[in-house]
């Protein structure tokens, strides 16, 4: 059973799931140097002064590095069981599929240097040289925006295809023409098509080295035509691209915030579509630590999202910390009395606001959304006069508010209203306590 929990620690650290928030930040920081500094000491061991003068402590850094890597390796592997789309298949072929992944293979790349300086160290040092370089695939793992760009390529691996087509053909056309035309002015430069390829990648590329150049009239000109051509011919992948990385994403950001609205319980009754209409009201807002996002005793009429950060609510008998995917306030889009509870950015955060005008007017538009947010704020009204509803008792006791069911029913005047609005997204941040 203890090595079952320490199992299910070491997974929620790696993999930066579960309670455990703070350990897993630290190591992916550390991990994110530690593959930085790698590749710059890489670079600078092919500096011979820096090799001769640190060459032992280079070594020692490098071989240290490696089983950092390789024991990382070994305990993803190790942990793998306990992802959820592998858990059926054993506790032998979901290692065996993990380790197919790609974010796997890279971790392997990553640790492979180790094993080819301990078991081939003279035969392998152009490939521990290029591997250990190949460790900056690593961030891939901790950068969503790297993930997004690899993401939107494979997705548009069909148009770059099609554009590398169309680019090669032209390279082919212009190195064709070039030789017919320049081949008896230039026989050395232009002694084949293939010569010619040079000159035409360098060309459409707008490299242009110089050291081939066509000198006939009719070559010049075509050689001009090639140049100006290859403007738009670089720009298509780029467009390409640049186009589907942005829709990339649009459509993280758009999930995202659509998870976040599809959890509030005064939402959840909607449609997917209905949903995606309140999503569309959100305003993105920017706070600098220890700025006040809401006052005591101001009006409540906005609800917030934590898009990134974390924020400190101090409650007359307890202090809660929300992190990255609660909200609170959501029954101040509804019932708009005056807070009781102040509001703080404990780290730098990033917060999508839903105003309750905009949500009136969504709701005056649509007769039927209205009628459903209704029905279910008086029912989070209701029983929040009681015991707070059964699904905001619950994000109470996992923020640490409630320790359970009895105390709250002991203590149903513990909350006002506004108390119980500043609240209601509590759970979900697992912890709820104060991080460290």
């Amino acid at each position: 059973m203890q090595g079952q929990n320490v199992k299910r620690a070491l997974f929620e650290v790696l993999e930066d799931t579960g309670r455990r928030k703070v350990a897993a930040r630290t190591l992916r920081q550390f991990l994110v140097f530690l593959i930085i500094g790698n590749i710059a000491l890489a670079v600078l061991e092919t500096v011979p002064e820096v090799r001769q003068a640190l060459n032992t402590h280079l070594s020692f850094i490098q071989l240290g590095c490696g089983v950092i890597f390789l024991v990382e390796y070994i305990l993803r592997l190790y942990v793998a069981d306990l992802h959820p789309p592998l858990r059926r298949y054993g506790p032998v072929w979901s290692r065996v599929r993990y380790a197919m992944h790609p974010d796997a293979i890279v971790d392997l790349i990553g640790a492979l240097p180790l094993l080819f300086v301990l078991f081939l160290p003279n035969q392998a040092v152009t490939i521990v040289v290029i591997l250990r370089l190949l460790r900056f695939l690593k961030l891939a793992r901790y950068s969503p925006a790297l993930r997004s760009l690899i993401s939107a390529v494979a997705g548009e691996r069909k148009a770059l295809l099609g554009s590398t087509m169309i680019i090669f053909g032209v390279v082919l056309l212009a190195a064709t023409v070039m030789y017919l035309i320049e081949h008896k002015h230039q026989p050395e430069n232009f002694r084949s098509i293939l010569h010619g390829m040079y000159w035409a990648i360098t060309t459409v590329t707008t490299v242009g080295y110089g050291d081939v150049v066509p000198v006939s009239n009719l070559g010049k000109m075509i050689a001009s035509v090639v140049m100006l051509m290859g403007y738009g011919l670089i720009a298509l992948p780029v467009g390409i691209i640049a186009s589907a990385f942005a829709r990339e994403i649009h459509s993280r950001d758009f999930v995202v915030t659509w998870s976040m609205v599809s959890r509030v319980p005064l939402f959840e009754d909607l449609k997917a579509t209905e949903i995606a209409e309140v999503a569309k009201l959100l305003q993105a807002q920017s706070v600098r630590k220890g700025a006040t996002i809401a006052e005591k005793d101001a009006v409540a009429d906005r609800m917030f999202f934590i898009f990134d950060g974390e924020v400190e609510i101090r409650l007359p008998h307890e202090t809660v910390y929300l992190g990255v995917g609660s909200f609170f306030g959501e029954l101040a889009l509804i019932n708009q009395t005056r807070r009781t509870a102040t509001i703080i950015a404990y780290r730098d955060c990033q917060l999508l606001v839903l105003e309750a005008d905009a949500l009136r007017h969504l709701m005056d538009r649509d007769a039927g959304l209205a009628k459903k947010i209704m029905d279910e704020a008086k029912e989070r009204a209701l029983a929040g006069k009681k015991i707070l509803g059964e699904l905001a008792e619950e994000e109470l006791q996992q923020a640490g508010v409630y320790a359970s069911m009895d105390e709250a029913r002991e203590e149903p005047e513990l909350f006002s209203d506004d108390e119980q609005d500043e609240t209601s997204g509590a759970g979900k941040d697992p912890s709820g306590k104060k991080p460290s």
